[in-house]
């Protein structure tokens, strides 16, 4: 229904930004990452998700494409809920969200408030599970060189592949975003942002 509200921002409360679109007020609940990207009285664009159900019509905004793609995965983990996504993107960027996918690391999960230990396991699990489908074809991550990739390379691309999968790219976007980079050197997650930026432009 809505794909992102573009507007003066008027109001910036905990959780909560209004947006106002043409003499409307739009709330949206968003995370303290998207907050922090905000301005009172300056324009402000929120892609945004609306959740309806029985007694529920709730809009939630966020700044970045990929913020919102991270949220919606982890509302299709069994167990997450708007409240519990919401937590977790507050307390991790979408890009550490994915960091903590593929290493297993459950405490990055576990620091957002009422996420406990089984469910940052579950959400690990699924999503882990997730990616290995999603490049389960194969990617070419050769940038166009002849030569093949040597061990490490191919590890720490596939590694990339599945954290950017978790945001919610598709397979191509994937293997073009990484052509060029130097996964043999750089560490992950500089991996990562360097691909997000290309997609990005």
């Amino acid at each position: 229904m809505f794909y992102y509200l573009d507007g003066t921002v008027t109001e910036i409360l905990p959780n909560l930004a209004v947006i106002d679109c043409g003499g409307v007020g739009y709330a949206c609940k968003t995370t303290n990452n998207t907050l922090a990207a905000l301005k009172k009285g300056q324009r402000g664009k929120l892609y945004t998700y609306l959740n309806v159900g029985e007694g529920i019509f709730e809009l939630y905004g966020f700044a970045a494409q990929n913020e919102l793609n991270s949220f919606k995965l982890l509302l299709g983990v069994s167990g997450v809920g708007p409240k519990a996504a919401l937590a977790i993107l507050s307390a991790a960027t979408p890009e550490s969200l994915a960091m903590a996918i593929v290493t297993e690391d459950a405490k990055t999960l576990t620091a957002a408030p009422g996420i406990g230990k089984k469910i940052a396991q579950r959400i690990i699990l699924e999503l882990k599970d997730k990616m290995a489908r999603e490049t389960a074809g194969g990617l070419d991550f050769s940038g166009g060189k002849g030569a093949p990739a040597p061990a490490l390379f191919t590890n720490k691309a596939t590694e990339a592949a599945q954290a950017l999968a978790v945001l919610g790219y598709s397979s191509q976007e994937v293997s073009m975003a990484l052509k060029g980079v130097d996964v043999e050197n750089l560490p992950l997650e500089d991996i990562i942002r360097q691909s997000l930026k290309k997609m990005v432009k």
